[in-house]
């Protein structure tokens, strides 16, 4: 019976070192290091607390009430990661204590909590529950230190991210639409000029698949106005330097290409993290989601404010089709998982082959087409 009770001391104590090492290093994936890393903790966390949100939101009949549900998913799945490490923590060191030296499972919780919490009303007398109490008492710090840290990090990408988004209003309108945006710059005589916005997007984007990948959590804060949100402004950029590329009469302008790569590859490397598949190397005859006869529409509006089209239409689609089959389905995916505000050409359509990611929160959810709290975007 010694031996026995031995060899089972032996292994909780090692379930316990398992568990307190899973937890440290999901932190430090998600506060230190500075790349995109997959963690069961982290995912796990997000997608019970999306879980709840969506018991909620589903039952919602206009966006602004799914929107105002949640607006507090991302800051409550974050807190509770938290949580979540330090339940995890307490839970692994409950089980070295008692491996150890605890006479029961009671003292050795109550061991753990004083020690993770630094409360001190707990008092231990051996050397190795001692190191114990230390070493989990600096985790829990260091845990509290990283995620005080962590917050202005994940505001200051937050406020770069948004500025972009709120100034995109003033150019394209409310929601963003890649139509509005090139008939305001015909308007104003500035179509020659556009060059300057696909410089800045282009640099937007390299930011946004840097800190979307890194602080993921980051995907999930809503914008400070229910009618915008980061993907639809990509999604109107996209489109509008495809529109130019292919359909507007303009001098060609090689720096609207390397927006659109720059988009779209920012795009791929945010749904790959959100484990959402799409085609890497899709061909210029695979279909999209936006039809021709929408796009017939788009270039009769354009045409009537004034526009200077290309006259070759057929050739002009064929070029839109080759520029939007790069980003259509992350675009559609990434608008939906975000549940982004109904915008033109993403987020007010689905995908007809939605991946695995997508399907699991579409169920029971309505498309919602309405646009009756969005300003009026013709002034």
């Amino acid at each position: 019976m010694i031996i026995l009770l031995l060899l089972v001391r032996i292994v909780v104590f090692a379930l316990g070192v398992y568990l307190v090492f899973r937890a440290c290093l999901s932190a430090l994936r998600t506060f230190v290091l500075p790349r995109s890393a997959p963690d069961r903790f982290n995912r796990t966390t997000f997608i019970v607390m999306r879980q709840l949100f969506e018991l909620r939101s589903k039952r919602q009949q206009t966006y602004l009430e799914r929107d105002k549900v949640m607006e507090l998913y991302a800051p409550v799945a974050l807190i509770a990661l938290l949580v979540v490490w330090l339940f995890s923590i307490n839970l692994g060191y409950i089980a070295m204590d008692w491996a150890i030296d605890a006479q029961s499972w009671y003292v050795a919780f109550k061991i753990s909590g004083s020690s993770l919490l630094t409360l001190g009303f707990a008092l231990v007398d051996n050397f190795p529950t001692a190191v114990l109490a230390f070493s989990e008492a600096t985790i829990g710090l260091i845990l509290i230190a990283l995620l005080i840290a962590y917050l202005p990090t994940i505001y200051a990408a937050f406020s770069r991210r948004e500025a972009a988004v709120t100034m995109l209003e003033v150019r394209a309108g409310s929601p963003p639409s890649a139509v509005e945006m090139i008939k305001r710059y015909s308007r104003l005589k500035r179509l020659e000029q556009l060059g300057e916005l696909w410089t800045a997007w282009e640099a937007w984007f390299v930011d946004l698949e840097e800190s979307h990948t890194s602080l993921a959590a980051l995907s999930f804060f809503r914008s400070p106005q229910p009618h915008r949100s980061w993907v639809i402004a990509a999604g109107a950029v996209l489109d509008g330097a495809a529109l130019v590329r292919s359909v507007v009469d303009i001098p060609a302008d090689s720096q609207a290409d390397l927006c659109i790569r720059a988009g779209y590859l920012a795009l791929r490397y945010i749904a790959a993290f959100f484990r959402i598949s799409y085609n890497p190397n899709p061909s210029p005859n695979d279909p999209i989601s936006v039809s021709r006869a929408e796009f017939e529409a788009a270039l009769d509006e354009m045409a009537a404010a004034g526009v200077p089209l290309k006259a070759d239409r057929e050739q002009a689609w064929r070029d839109f089709v080759g520029w939007r089959v790069n980003y259509d389905t992350v675009l559609l995916a990434l608008a939906e998982l975000m549940i982004a505000p109904p915008a033109r050409w993403s987020s007010d359509r689905r995908l007809a082959n939605a991946p695995a990611t997508i399907l699991r929160w579409r169920k029971g959810h309505k498309l919602i087409e309405t646009h009756e709290w969005i300003p009026p975007s013709n002034t």
